[in-house]
């Protein structure tokens, strides 16, 4: 099956969050199926321009008429591409990609209409029809829509799954954006009106023949108003579209045997010793008391309220008079990155906050920590919690979207389950599950018991490839 995936970001090319690890590990995984010819086409970015391990070769050149504007479009290659796995494309244009960042530019709406509309001159230029073609949250949203109002004829047989990694952006732009930059027929202008100005994701939802996002609860939460940004009716109503299907993990680099970041290398049946080595070496380098016997948890993330980080607030004083250390990596609002500065200033033997963005540092964390803290207040998927248990560290989380999905709740009278969850988002509930954690981390047998079932889960894309796969099947028999 020829299957084309188009985001804005994949690593390890260029990487601002979550969905740079999805576009790594699901091509790849999708390339390794025989008889799939798997694409990925990425924005030609300055950060992959200038960077000397990255070799291409130029395919073609092209126009995309954007209203009144005419641009240029080139399409690069990656050369060194290995077999069975996916081939990488560049859609190059100076103007909208030769910057130093990747978001966050005033004219983000024009320069992702460009690049969703280049890709399909890309293909067009090469005549390469694919059967099937993913485009992925507001960046590309308007790649169906394009497809349905100005490219069918181009590709006739060719199907469309838009893929939500995350609903709270949307790709909102003034009403004369559409008039002025996407250059749609008149036909579209109530697909795209969303409250009186144009919502590309919502085009997207009405377009693309499928539509998916990163977990199954997610899935269903979205089509409520609690979390679906004002897109609840659009998605209700086009509910016979919608998947859920949970993420994976690139378990060759979370991977706790293999890793380079950490002092001891270990595996399910060595975890012990090699757990015990790594806190050691963390707690020296943060300056804690070195301990084995004292939990540590931890977080890594976005410090942003979505993340729950007001309840890990609400309860912080009530932590600090138990036995625990507490590590924080991240950055992000200031107002909590004031808090955790002040709290370990307070309490320098049991809070270390790392208030940056350190990748090696964040896998020795996951290696050396017991405890692993997420109370988001929503998570389309998450990926932390899936690399905790794999460094067999025990998630508490809150039961929403994809962390109900990949957390079962331990019960102890069966010894099953991965974490502890909690129901309802208040900080109350999220301390009744600090403290049943904490209760069964003195139980030597049932935590060892604990780390072992995370530890051996299977986390990795395997799966979720093939449901993608089902998913693409059911596409190419409509």
């Amino acid at each position: 099956m020829k299957i084309a995936m188009v985001a804005s970001e994949a690593a390890p090319y260029v990487k601002s969050g979550g969905l740079g690890d999805v576009m790594l590990g699901l091509p790849s995984e999708l390339a390794r199926i025989p008889g799939n010819d798997v694409c990925l086409f990425l924005p030609y970015y300055k950060k992959i321009k200038d960077n000397p391990n990255y070799s291409v070769e130029f395919c073609t050149e092209f126009h995309v008429q954007l209203s009144w504007r005419q641009q240029y479009g080139g399409l690069y290659r990656l050369k060194g591409t290995a077999a069975q796995q996916p081939t990488v494309y560049f859609v190059d244009n100076e103007y909208y990609f030769g910057r130093d960042g990747l978001y966050g530019y005033l004219d983000d709406g024009e320069r992702y209409a460009f690049f969703s509309k280049a890709v399909l001159e890309a293909m067009a230029s090469m005549q390469y029809y694919p059967d099937v073609i993913q485009s992925n949250d507001w960046q590309t949203a308007m790649l169906p829509v394009y497809i349905d109002a100005e490219y069918r004829g181009t590709f006739p047989y060719t199907k469309t799954l838009f893929t939500i990694h995350n609903i709270e952006y949307q790709g909102w732009a003034n009403p004369d954006f559409f008039d002025n930059v996407l250059g749609l027929p008149d036909s579209f202008r109530g697909i795209m009106d969303m409250s009186g100005g144009v919502n590309m994701m919502k085009g997207a939802i009405e377009c693309a023949n499928a539509v998916s996002t990163v977990s199954e609860t997610y899935a269903q939460e979205i089509r409520y108003p609690y979390y679906a940004h004002g897109l609840d009716g659009i998605l209700s109503a086009n509910w016979f579209k919608l998947r859920g299907i949970t993420n994976g993990v690139d378990v060759s680099v979370f991977d706790p045997s293999t890793d380079k970041a950490l002092v001891k290398n270990y595996c399910a049946d060595t975890h012990a010793a090699g757990k015990a080595a790594n806190k050691a070496a963390l707690q020296k380098e943060l300056g804690l008391p070195q301990d084995p016997d004292v939990p540590m948890m931890a977080m890594i993330t976005r410090l942003a309220g979505h993340k729950g980080i007001d309840l890990l607030c609400y309860v912080a004083r009530r932590l600090m008079e138990q036995e625990v250390q507490l590590v924080i990596l991240g950055t992000g609002e200031q107002r909590f990155e004031n808090f955790f500065r002040g709290l370990a200033a307070e309490y320098p033997e049991k809070v270390s906050a790392q208030l940056k963005f350190d990748l090696s540092l964040a896998n020795r964390i996951y290696a050396a920590s017991d405890i692993y803290l997420m109370p988001s207040k929503s998570e389309p998927c998450g990926l932390s919690q899936m690399n905790a248990m794999r460094y067999g560290t025990v998630p508490i989380v809150n039961a929403t979207g994809g962390l109900k999905d990949t957390v079962p709740p331990v019960d102890p009278t069966t010894d099953t389950g991965l974490g502890f969850t909690f129901q309802s988002y208040n900080g109350d509930d999220f301390w009744d599950a600090i403290e049943r954690c904490l209760e069964t981390f003195q139980d030597k047998e049932a935590w060892n018991k604990l780390i072992l079932r995370g530890m051996r889960t299977d986390f990795s894309w395997k799966k979720p490839a093939e449901k993608y796969m089902e998913l693409f099947r059911h596409l190419q028999e409509q």
